[in-house]
């Protein structure tokens, strides 16, 4: 669903070594959405002094010290989510029925805060768009 490309940008072929990256990517005849969709990230940047990087879409992080990491994570669950049609979602269930056991078996279940005085919880979901509506249509409320 998607190609993430870690530069070590200390090297000092590291411009070659994207392009060629590049070039075997494009001689696998890849679809060209996962090309255009590419996450690129350049590693240590913790080695160089207030490193920017150069490529507008790249995201610089430092591996070994967690810089980055963060942000790097969002743009992967981003275009993760585009590349497969999902969204997250939180939705209220009354914990007495059997929306939380279907949610379970229909999507990714990330979260659930129970609310105890009303028997109620919110529940964080990775959903397909199908899989929404039948939700939808088997849980109106």
């Amino acid at each position: 669903d998607l190609i993430v490309h870690v530069r070590d940008i200390t090297h000092p072929e590291t411009i070659l070594q994207k392009a060629t990256v590049l070039s075997v990517l494009r001689n696998l005849n890849l679809p060209s959405h996962l090309l255009d969709s590419m996450v690129e990230v350049h590693n240590k940047m913790d080695l160089i002094e207030r490193y920017k990087p150069a490529e507008e879409n790249a995201i610089a992080v430092s591996a070994l010290h967690g810089h980055g990491l963060e942000e790097l994570k969002q743009e992967i669950e981003k275009k993760i989510l585009t590349a497969t049609g999902k969204r997250i979602l939180t939705v209220n269930i009354n914990l007495e029925g059997p929306q939380l056991s279907w949610l379970y078996k229909e999507a990714t279940v990330q979260e659930v805060e129970v609310m105890p005085e009303d028997g109620t919880a919110r529940v964080k979901v990775i959903i397909g768009s199908s899989a929404f509506g039948r939700y939808k249509n088997l849980f109106p409320n």
